[in-house]
């Protein structure tokens, strides 16, 4: 009877602990030079549009402001588009970040909303909204039509914490019967940057601007219950 031969076992040999915490090491500080360099190239981006106003910017243009390369540009972004969008993602992120800020020690729901809604608004008014106005008036509109995937993705952490809110409220009888907190979060949301960003380019000296109270107004009566009383709240900004 023939011999059953056995195969050899292989061993995957692990790396020595030096040559892991080498490799590990240089990762490390590549990733940090990389998000410097994304850093550069999104500041520089950022001082020409509030130069000029707009959205007539060219890669070149960011590449030199920011004393880069083009290959080191191509290397963080695949072009212009790219490059707007992270700054319309990092826009929005900031915002949600000093709206939760604001309102992490309100206990009352519909106070943390007012608080909310009160600082979507005001925030299109401040000097660093009017630098970036031309992304949410000009580029955030042609991204909802050939990109409306990428504009979930952008304002998913402001709708995200206005969900939170709504929530509570439903959870406090404060939410109208039969109205879903994160349909209802979305509009109130897409409300008060609407009529923000809309009020920012009013152009007649005749005009009469919608107020931050009235913008408020409108939210809450959209979507209060029996229990809700709109309180005294005021932004923190």
């Amino acid at each position: 009877m023939a011999q059953k031969t056995e195969l050899p076992v292989s061993t995957t040999k692990e790396e020595p602990a030096w040559k892991q915490r080498a490799v590990e090491r240089s990762t490390r500080a590549a990733k940090i030079r990389a998000e410097q360099r994304v850093v550069q190239f999104l500041d520089a981006a950022q001082a020409i549009i509030s130069e000029k106003g707009s959205l007539d910017l060219t890669v070149q243009e960011v590449v030199d402001r920011s004393r880069q390369s083009l290959r080191s540009f191509y290397q963080h972004f695949s072009g212009k588009h790219e490059l707007l969008l992270a700054l319309f993602e990092n826009a929005l992120s900031e915002s949600a970040e000093e709206i939760r800020a604001a309102t992490e020690t309100e206990p009352d729901p519909v106070n943390q909303l007012q608080i909310a809604v009160r600082l979507l608004f005001e925030q299109s008014h401040t000097d660093q909204a009017r630098q970036r106005r031309p992304l949410f008036t000009d580029f955030a509109p042609q991204l909802l039509v050939s990109h409306p995937a990428e504009v979930r993705v952008a304002h998913a952490p402001l709708l995200t914490l206005i969900t939170e809110m709504m929530t509570r409220a439903a959870e406090a009888g404060q939410l109208r019967t039969g109205l879903r907190p994160r349909r209802a979060a979305a509009m109130v949301m897409q409300t008060a940057m609407f009529l923000s960003q809309s009020n920012g380019v009013a152009a007649s000296e005749n005009a009469h601007p919608i107020t931050v109270d009235e913008a408020w107004e409108f939210c809450f009566s959209g979507f209060a219950g029996p229990g809700a009383v709109t309180g005294s709240a005021t932004s923190q900004a």
